[in-house]
């Protein structure tokens, strides 16, 4: 593996650990809450983190918009449980495929559907800052919502 992807593996795997430790925080019934009105339910949100690592790898490797509305609608968590399976297990999926990725490939441009290309390195470089943003505005519902939310975001 290229000793350059560990330490962004690394602090994807923060985010995601921290996001899991908030879920701790809350119960299934919270999720059909929304804190902020016309922003997402905790449902919606918690659903896209969960789906993150694994939809931002299909984009990475230039799925079409009709691959991601089929990847979007096959594949939601809907509760606290299938939420954790799916944020590990989509991590999971994304080290495994970055890893086993050449020098050459990681450096190969990728076209999203929208038209943005990056290097598949600076994909995943986007998946880092897209994991902490979501992360953020969960922290920002449970403290609106109980002021005291029981996490450690950084190392």
């Amino acid at each position: 593996m290229n000793t350059y992807l560990t330490p962004v593996f690394h602090q994807i795997k923060i985010a995601i650990d921290s996001v899991d430790e908030m879920l701790d925080q809350l119960s299934d019934a919270d999720l059909e809450s929304t804190p902020i009105n016309g922003k997402r339910s905790y449902a919606e949100l918690l659903s896209h983190i969960a789906l993150i690592c694994q939809a931002d790898l299909l984009i990475s490797n230039e799925a079409t918009s009709t691959e991601m509305d089929l990847y979007y609608a096959s594949n939601a968590p809907t509760t606290i449980a299938e939420i954790k399976k799916s944020l590990l297990a989509n991590y999971n999926e994304l080290v495994e495929t970055f890893s086993r990725y050449s020098e050459e490939e990681l450096f190969e441009q990728k076209k999203s559907y929208w038209g943005v290309e990056y290097t598949r390195f600076e994909w995943l470089l986007e998946i880092l800052g897209h994991v902490y943003h979501h992360r953020g505005q969960l922290h920002t519902y449970i403290s609106m919502d109980r002021k005291d939310v029981k996490v450690q975001l950084f190392e």
